[in-house]
């Protein structure tokens, strides 16, 4: 199904909106307790709760607006549900903290099969969005594979040895952008790989 174009200003609220609101909502309430069914639950643990319904939304108006989801928002979908549900069933925040690390390694675990099997799965995914030569996107995905690991890795370090304020935030603000920034300085590095679009012969 081809992807219907949308304001990026709205389709990067619909990507981005879920993760501000978590964070907004967890700074209101990270000092509440609250109590449900003769149990005792921190302000995180609802903040986490209330997060998957808010993500399932934004992804429920941008697979009406676009009719698509990438690969990548159905995984994560999927991974905040299942730790979600598990962090409000044990009452444990670890479960939540823990999915970021799965979720980067998993993706890790993907590119990295793709490559040994002379593969890079990051082409068929996204080649149509940026036409590049094969030696590019080898070399893309095997960089990609190693950030996705090296932030696994930061995840499951920080969430085990700092505090939940500085977890959310990195989280949050932080994971996101060393990601974009990484992304951006490699398509600069591989610009020589770039397939630019041959205007039509005139004459």
């Amino acid at each position: 199904m081809t992807e219907r174009q949308i304001n990026p200003i709205l389709k990067q609220a619909l990507e981005l909106g879920p993760t501000l609101l978590f964070f907004v909502l967890y700074l209101r309430i990270r000092d509440t307790t609250y109590t449900f069914g003769g149990a005792d639950y921190s302000g995180f643990i609802v903040a986490a709760i209330v997060f998957i319904p808010i993500l399932l939304a934004a992804m429920g108006v941008l697979w009406a607006l676009t009719g698509k989801l990438s690969r990548m928002q159905i995984v994560t979908a999927v991974m905040v549900i299942v730790f979600g549900g598990l962090t409000a069933y044990f009452n444990d925040e670890r479960f939540f903290k823990m999915k970021t690390t799965i979720i980067y390694g998993l993706f890790a675990m993907l590119l990295g099969i793709g490559l040994l099997r002379g593969q890079s799965w990051l082409q068929v995914v996204m080649g149509d969005m940026l036409p590049m030569e094969r030696e590019g996107w080898m070399k893309l995905t095997r960089r990609l594979a190693l950030m996705f690991a090296a932030l696994a890795v930061a995840n499951e370090v920080i969430w085990r040895t700092q505090s939940t304020d500085l977890w959310v935030k990195l989280e949050t603000f932080a994971f996101p952008a060393a990601l974009f920034a990484f992304l951006w300085l490699q398509i600069v590095a591989l610009q020589k790989y770039l397939i630019e679009d041959t205007p039509p012969d005139q004459s």
